[in-house]
């Protein structure tokens, strides 16, 4: 007897400093904006307000960082490996002051406690995919493990107990979305996220890996399932899924263990 995928939340990643380092929780409460409270809530810019994140420099790619979200504060080093340590809500000109020092230019940092910063504005929820679907892209680049393939495409919730591309099933045609829920939240998926130059990248060093971009496109659309709307798919550089969350579900908790229902 066949029995169906029951999808569950095997992990949450926030990432409280855009481009920086994430944070592994248990639970994660839903922001008065529809995003994962402290995911993107502060953004490093230079002085002309243009963000500082790892696709103009691949430099800030050198920088390791650990946060504690309880102490509201952070951990940060370079290639020196001297950690400083700085209080996130009252020491921000000290830590932008360093991270000026590093990158060799001026930098300050801007809060969105609400909103954070995410960069699909139509699309402000948490990203989805499933850890299958991350094994696979192992199995289709044999020198990276599932650590480093994580720390590339930097998903916030990760599935477990489907197969890979199970998520595909969260978006659908064109201006339409899918609604469904896990644990207590609902949530809409509203397309496939499109990738940058980040994910072709060593996430510790910014090396490039080579024809990373090719290598993917092929074994994605090779791997694209029969019932996947392929109109949602103008070029094969696209993984896990981009969500939102209706406004009204602010101030739930998202718990790892949480099952996925879809769809309502």
């Amino acid at each position: 007897m066949s029995t169906q995928p029951q999808p569950t939340l095997n992990l949450i990643t926030i990432y409280p400093i855009k481009s920086l380092d994430g944070v592994i929780v248990d639970s994660a409460k839903i922001s008065a904006g529809g995003a994962l409270m402290f995911d993107r809530r502060w953004a490093i810019v230079d002085e002309d307000d243009k963000i500082v994140n790892a696709k103009r420099t691949p430099k800030i790619q050198q920088l390791r960082s650990q946060f504690n979200l309880d102490a509201g504060s952070i951990d940060i080093y370079g290639t020196d490996n001297i950690i400083h340590s700085f209080y996130l809500n009252t020491e921000l000109p000290a830590l932008a002051k360093w991270l000026s020092d590093f990158f060799g230019y001026s930098v300050r940092l801007i809060e969105n406690a609400v909103n954070g910063f995410p960069d699909d504005l139509d699309a402000y929820g948490p990203t989805i995919i499933s850890t299958m679907t991350l094994e696979t892209i192992c199995t289709w680049f044999p020198d990276l493990n599932l650590d480093e393939v994580r720390r590339r495409f930097r998903t916030n919730l990760e599935l477990g107990g489907v197969p890979a591309f199970w998520e595909d099933r969260l978006f659908t045609i064109p201006g339409a979305m899918v609604d469904f829920r896990l644990g207590n939240v609902r949530f809409q998926g509203v397309n496939p996220c499109q990738r940058c130059i980040v994910p072709t990248r060593d996430s510790l060093t910014g090396t490039v890996t080579a024809k990373f971009q090719q290598r993917f496109n092929q074994h994605r659309q090779d791997s694209l399932s029969d019932w996947v709307n392929p109109a949602r798919f103008n070029h094969f550089y696209r993984l896990a899924v981009n969500t939102q969350i209706p406004i009204a579900e602010a101030g739930k908790l998202l718990n790892v263990g949480d099952l996925l229902f879809h769809p309502l």
